[in-house]
């Protein structure tokens, strides 16, 4: 029974339990999920390198001479008609290079063709990949449109959880479940230690996962977004657009940088009908080349010689329609030779204009944040609309962007990496000793919330913490308001 003379730290701290407690009972099977396909999503790359070989790697010729990205982008269009979206660069020697198609029943393909010889390795459905599917299963995408709303809610619990976590481990004059563990695993105070000595080493990292996490939610990442890009057309403030601006946005085509989701694209400047240039007639790819396959090669990648000869030069006319860029325009082989020589990161992608006044537009976001890099190019011209960098962003957009790539584990290679895994499994160690120790002290027939405070003015420190974490996170502060209603009734019922 609660003693009502107990000290006042004594009964804060019964209050803090308390809550500690519902955040657990409310976060902690989702936290358990978010590190389990957090710490396999870390390992992006080798898990598709190691599931998609085939389509993602080819062997680099002696005479390593790539096909034109025109030539590379007939060659998918020949496999999968459609209308082409979006041409990814290899970012290695090694690799092939994506076509993204938007088929005519309104899917979304990427065709991934070898870059030497212009050979359809395969295609998989738009974000097919295993690495897509980790990810999907990680934002909780599965759950539907509300999984923003459901990671900023668990965040915001998860960001109580270590809070209060924290004042309940706070030494105050003792050693165990501080720096030392007691007790046996048949006993309740060897997880209850367990737990919070876990907790104090992972419990900064669990918070700044939770914190990095945020940019992604349904409200608050939204109203942050918008203020950290400013109101200029979507940019981040700072950079000055001088330009034409259409009302199509840079997220409609892909999924970019999170400070720029909301940038819309400039406008191409429309040559004057009496200059313009006659459309050129499209050369047609020979039928092979010196270095392509052999009849055999072509048979043990499961393609006949009619589909390779379609791969090639023998293509449909609708599929060459699909291609062809809007007369006078310089055409993608021109603009990747333009974004190459202003030195953007290889594995880069090209949207390819959309209308008349569309853009070519080049965008990379690989492990260095330095290399970041977004170009729009007149498509008509060939003129640079606009060369946007990360060092171009606001200090906030900046220091959520670098927040964003840790939280990836592509920041700091390696080591990023290896405290990333170090941490999911910290988190689960935690989860499951919350678990043990809430099984091994729970009444019988009861939830084993623990009680509150005789002097129930107690609680109006705690209530004061809490609505200052709802001001701070809207969405959060409801579901804290409910759950305090929630317990007032639990209280009454009980009483």
């Amino acid at each position: 029974m609660p003693n009502p003379t107990a000290a006042p730290p004594a009964r804060f701290y019964r209050a803090v339990w308390r809550w500690h407690f519902y955040a657990g009972l409310l976060v902690l099977p989702l936290l358990a999920w978010l590190a389990l396909t957090g710490a396999a999503f870390v390992y992006q790359q080798p898990i598709d390198g190691y599931f998609h070989r085939a389509l993602k790697t080819v062997a680099v010729p002696a005479q390593a001479q790539a096909a034109a990205p025109q030539r590379l982008l007939a060659a998918a269009l020949a496999a999968q008609p459609g209308q082409a979206l979006r041409y990814t660069t290899p970012p290695q020697r090694d690799a092939s290079a994506e076509v993204t198609v938007g088929t005519a029943d309104g899917r979304r393909v990427v065709v991934y063709v070898d870059p030497y010889r212009a050979r359809v390795l395969g295609s998989l459905p738009e974000h097919g990949t295993v690495a897509w599917t980790i990810r999907r299963l990680h934002s909780l995408a599965l759950v539907g449109p509300w999984a923003s709303a459901l990671i900023e809610v668990a965040a915001g619990w998860a960001i109580l959880l270590v809070l209060t976590g924290v004042y309940l481990w706070w030494p105050r004059g003792r050693r165990g479940g501080v720096t030392t563990v007691r007790g046996r695993p048949p006993q309740r105070v060897f997880w209850r230690d367990t737990h919070a000595l876990t907790g104090s080493v992972v419990g900064a990292m669990l918070l700044f996962l939770a914190l990095t996490g945020m940019p992604w939610s349904w409200f608050w990442g939204a109203q942050v977004n918008r203020l950290a890009n400013g109101h200029h057309y979507g940019y981040p403030a700072g950079l000055r657009v001088d330009v034409p601006m259409s009302t199509q946005r840079l997220s409609d085509g892909e999924v970019p940088a999170w400070s720029l989701r909301q940038a819309r694209l400039p406008q191409s400047q429309l040559p004057q009908t009496a200059s313009m240039p006659m459309p050129m007639p499209m050369p047609m790819p020979r039928a092979a080349d010196a270095d392509g396959p052999s009849a055999s090669n072509v048979a043990d990648n499961g393609h006949d010689a009619h589909a390779e000869h379609a791969a090639h030069g023998g293509m449909a006319m609708d599929a060459m329609d699909a291609m062809a860029p809007e007369p006078g325009a310089i055409g993608l082989d021109a603009a990747v030779a333009r974004f190459q020589a202003r030195g953007i990161a290889a594995g880069y992608s090209v949207a390819l204009p959309r209308g008349v006044r569309g853009v070519y537009t080049a965008s990379v976001y690989p492990p260095d944040l330095a290399q970041q890099r977004v170009i729009h190019l007149d498509q008509y011209s060939g003129k640079v609309l606009l060369d946007m960098r990360y060092a171009d962003y606001g200090p906030m957009a900046k220091v959520l962007e670098w927040g964003i790539n840790v939280h990836l584990g592509q920041q700091y290679g390696t080591f990023n990496q290896l405290l990333l895994i170090v941490s999911c499994i910290g988190i689960l160690l935690l989860c499951v000793s919350a678990a043990l120790m809430w099984w091994k002290r729970r009444p019988a027939g009861g939830l084993g919330v623990p009680p509150l405070p005789a002097d129930r003015r107690t609680l109006r420190g705690v209530l004061v913490l809490l609505a200052i974490g709802g001001v701070l996170f809207p969405l959060v502060g409801v579901s804290l308001l409910l759950m305090l209603m929630l317990d007032w009734w639990w209280v009454l019922r009980r009483e």
